[in-house]
């Protein structure tokens, strides 16, 4: 099989065929920390979670937050999120998954205790409601420069994310353009090369973002199921690996975190890498 050929074009070079402001951001991040690595902090505690950032955030282009599961959330951790997330050079995703009619997501998005749209560079959504939420989020989020992601497929065992739906979600994103849509949550390159658009010489780019990623585990009890970082980049042509537990996970202190932070760096790097040579072949 022939690669996609978004995965031939180094991530500096993609940047010119973005106009949103976080796919940019996202991507001048990667190039020149030299890391497609987010991880998601899934902690019950917002000291928990900022202790974790500050651990990794050297190694990281995102933190991917679930701030809904915090049991101390205050105003007071998003403004030190945004604060790390500039001295650390990262950008910051709230992995909300929004699945709601328009209306009802523009103001889970804009209000309530967390106000997401104020401090996270980006955030995803189900399309199962259909474009109105990408509409109901973008009303919110586009003149902020924030960026959507939508969830074509998802790492978890018995997903109902495949075939159709996920052909679906692809042609809503492409429908309603790139101003604020900017790729997909999936396993797999669902930007299908054939149904790509060309404007001006430039084809369409979007980033595809893969959870579900480790060095060593391939599953646990609750059907996650693992991908190493090789796997998801040079063979599925994923441009983020998202580890979670893998990494914060890990014994032996501060010390331990922030090195196995650096090793999943690296590999999903030295994927990259190998990903490019072999598109030149």
């Amino acid at each position: 099989m022939s690669p996609h050929p978004t995965t031939l074009i180094p991530y500096a070079e993609r940047i010119k065929a973005h106009t949103n402001p976080t796919a940019i951001k996202i991507l001048q991040i990667m190039d020149r920390k030299k890391t497609n690595l987010a991880v998601s902090v899934d902690v019950s505690t917002a000291a928990e979670a900022l202790e974790v950032v500050r651990r990794v955030g050297a190694s990281v282009c995102m933190v991917k937050t679930h701030v809904d599961i915090f049991e101390d959330f205050t105003p007071a951790f998003t403004e030190e999120l945004v604060r790390l997330s500039k001295k650390l050079d990262f950008v910051i995703f709230e992995d909300r998954k929004f699945a709601d009619i328009g209306n009802t997501v523009s103001l889970q998005y804009s209000s309530g205790v967390h106000k997401i749209a104020s401090w996270s560079d980006l955030t995803n959504a189900h399309s199962v409601p259909g474009p109105g939420i990408i509409a109901g989020l973008s009303k919110i989020g586009q003149p902020l420069g924030r960026g959507l992601l939508l969830l074509a497929e998802m790492s978890s065992k018995g997903s109902l994310a495949v075939g159709g739906y996920t052909e679906e979600t692809f042609k809503m994103a492409q429908e309603a353009g790139r101003e604020f849509v900017i790729g997909f949550i999936a396993q797999n390159r669902v930007d299908k090369a054939e149904l790509l658009k060309e404007k001006e010489g430039e084809r369409e780019d979007y980033l595809i973002m893969s959870p579900g990623v480790g060095l060593a585990a391939k599953g646990d009890s609750l059907g996650q199921q693992y991908r190493t970082p090789r796997e998801c980049v040079v063979d599925s042509g994923a441009d983020v690996i998202i580890v979670g537990r893998g990494i914060y996970g890990v014994s032996g202190g501060e010390a331990a975190v922030r090195d196995e932070a650096e090793r999943y760096r690296k590999a999903g790097w030295e994927a990259y890498e190998e990903r490019l040579k072999l598109a030149k072949q």
